[in-house]
């Protein structure tokens, strides 16, 4: 028993040092911008104005985001703003050309046709958004802010028409974005809408596929990403793993000793894909192995 305690906290430190140095890569390179004046980035001439809550937002267009049979878009033709707090980025590879913007009522993605998001929209940013103009719509009834694409689905908008329709305000503040419990989040939300794109924790979970070799990419990629299961959820509640993920090599938490999955918390957005749950880990440190 002494020799698999040590040797399951041998993985453990091999999986953290794997962990440091992927995350080494992210958040040791460069600090997070700090925009105590006006930032560089933005239309700092915005001001807030008919300022309503995301989850009102995504009430006025529910028939449009939730209950029509096929993707659908709109521009929003309203002088209505939203505010929130970035919650998600692609600083770890794992989201593409997106953010999640969230207040304390609800989530929703904002589709950029650019890269590097990270660099001026910070976990913890807070942001103002000027919708008139923009478009909403659902893509497999996951809500999101962008442009028209392939006809009525929603995709990004250009780089240059979000900088006219966001403003940041202030610095980030990390510590204001924690997490909810997403288990519990989701008994009460039968129908899948409050709890899209907002930031979750997945407490106490194994990797079906864990076995001491595979990692969060191995298995059958679908459009550059795979698709990991959690024992006892199917298909429903899935990890999704881009394979140009930063953490995408790291093994399926396992001890090689006892032959048995690892438990683990696992922070991410949850998105939504139709009736399934694909959760997106945002950097390494968003996967913490228990002891």
């Amino acid at each position: 028993m002494k020799n698999t305690i040590n040797i399951k906290t041998t993985y453990l430190l091999i999986f953290a040092l794997a962990c440091t140095l992927f995350s080494s890569c992210m958040n040791g390179d460069w600090d997070e911008p700090d925009f105590n004046g006006a930032a560089p980035y933005g239309n700092n001439s915005l001001t807030e104005q008919n300022v309503i809550p995301i989850a009102d937002l995504i009430k006025k267009y529910h028939n449009l985001l939730f209950e029509s049979t096929t993707d659908q878009n709109k521009q929003i033709d309203e002088d209505i703003m939203i505010k929130g707090r970035i919650t998600g980025n692609d600083v770890g590879g794992n989201i593409y050309k997106q953010v999640t913007l969230q207040d304390t009522t609800a989530a929703i993605i904002i589709a950029i046709n650019e890269g590097g998001l990270n660099g001026y929209l910070a976990e913890g940013s807070e942001i103002l958004v000027d919708l008139k103009g923009l478009y909403i719509g659902s893509y497999r009834k996951q809500p999101e802010i962008g442009a028209p694409y392939n006809g009525n689905s929603i995709g990004r908008m250009q780089k240059d028409i979000w900088a006219k329709h966001f403003k940041i305000l202030g610095s980030p503040d990390a510590s204001l974005i924690q997490p909810v419990d997403f288990f519990s989040t989701i008994k009460n939300d039968e129908k899948m809408e409050a709890t899209c794109a907002k930031l979750v924790t997945l407490k106490d979970v194994k990797f079906k596929e864990a076995d001491g070799k595979s990692t969060f990419s191995t298995g059958t990629s679908t459009g550059n990403a795979v698709n990991q299961e959690l024992e006892g959820y199917g298909s429903k509640v899935v990890i999704r793993t881009s394979t140009y993920a930063d953490f995408a090599a790291i093994p399926l938490p396992y001890d090689n000793v006892a032959k048995k999955k690892l438990k683990c918390d696992i922070t991410g957005i949850a998105t939504r894909y139709n009736s399934t749950w694909q959760i997106l880990i945002r950097k390494t440190s968003d996967i913490v192995v228990k002891q």
